[in-house]
């Protein structure tokens, strides 16, 4: 079958870069392994059975790697792949013709999928369920309902927020992977293989401390890595030493757990201005100058992962060690002025 990929728009180079970094088969997938192993055993069996795989949802933090396995699961299918955005199919007929172009076993990747219009979602449940689309032609007591019939296909989707996904969708996912967040040796074995796709000559110590202060994220780890990379070029003679590496972090304001300005102004904002919380989400978007979907999803993850702030009924409270941080913090700032 011919290679036929359709994407949402993107910004051309730095998308492009973060593609040619992404595994292109599910053997070359660094980490969650527990996933892969159950992804490769509905892959062979669907394929075996000349069958459309059924329809995944993966969910997890931003930039783990769930746009990475659904490319990964069109490359294992050998099939087509139409990839757009949940919030971007605003009317029922975008995602008509979306489903209308599709050949058969075709992958239809929807990020945030959570996001999706309610009344272009309800079209989705008969063409996931009974690969039909029912569109309804005229008004009032003339209207009818005509039905097209699809071809099989994979709808893929990925959600930071699977609490947001309606009842209605969320069952009619056949599997449902939730990703984890990656440990150092896994970030270590990632930064290393960017390292030789981007031709960037690393020490073994200089990847494991990019690995160790990624956030536990890939895309964390490939976005720093860039940056080192530019720092070595530019200030050094482009090989990233652990010296080098250090340098850099510093530089990005990345710290020793992993956490940037942000974070640290996060905690730092809860501890002093609301005398250590509870604070209402709202009041630290307005305090932080930020929107509270990206407080939520971007930064508190981590920084729950890490035990330095809790969510409670009233608010978000800063812990004793995430206290201690910001004094660590404010002592690493002291002796470097």
């Amino acid at each position: 079958m011919t290679d036929r990929v359709t994407a949402a728009v993107l910004v051309p180079e730095e998308d492009e870069l973060e593609g040619s970094l992404r595994p292109r088969r599910l053997a070359e997938f660094v980490g969650q392994e527990r996933v892969k192993e159950q992804l490769a055993i509905v892959l062979e069996a669907a394929m075996g059975r000349g069958e459309a795989l059924d329809h995944v949802l993966l969910a997890g933090p931003p930039g783990l790697g769930k746009t990475s396995l659904a490319h990964i699961i069109r490359e294992e299918l050998g099939t087509g792949i139409r990839c757009v955005a949940g919030p971007a199919l605003e009317r029922k007929g975008d995602l008509a013709a979306i489903l209308t172009s599709l050949e058969p076993h075709d992958v239809l990747f929807v990020d945030e999928i959570h996001r999706l219009n309610r009344a272009v979602e309800e079209i989705l449940y008969p063409a996931l369920e009974d690969f039909r689309l029912d569109i309804i032609v005229g008004q009032g007591p003339a209207a009818r309902t005509l039905t097209l019939d699809l071809p099989p296909f994979t709808l893929v989707g990925a959600t930071t927020r699977t609490g947001l996904l309606t009842t209605p969708l969320r069952d009619r996912f056949g599997m449902t992977y939730r990703l984890e967040y990656y440990g150092p040796g896994e970030l270590g074995t990632i930064v290393r293989r960017s390292s030789r796709i981007l031709g960037v000559e690393i020490e073994p110590a200089a990847a494991e401390e990019i690995a160790r202060r990624s956030r536990g994220t890939p895309r964390v780890a490939n976005r720093i890595l860039r940056r080192v990379r530019d720092f070595a070029e530019v200030r050094h003679d482009g090989a990233v030493t652990l010296v080098v590496a250090r340098a850099a972090l510093e530089l990005l304001e990345v710290d020793g757990e992993g956490l940037e300005r942000v974070d640290r102004e996060l905690l730092a904002a809860i501890a002093h201005k609301f005398g250590g919380g509870p604070v209402g989400l709202s009041t630290l978007a307005v305090a932080l100058g930020e929107e509270t979907d990206t407080i939520e999803d971007v930064y508190e993850p981590y920084l729950l992962q890490l035990g330095l702030i809790q969510r409670t009924p009233r608010g978000r409270i800063v812990t004793e060690l995430g206290r201690a941080h910001i004094g660590a913090a404010a002592a690493d700032r002291s002796r470097l002025f």
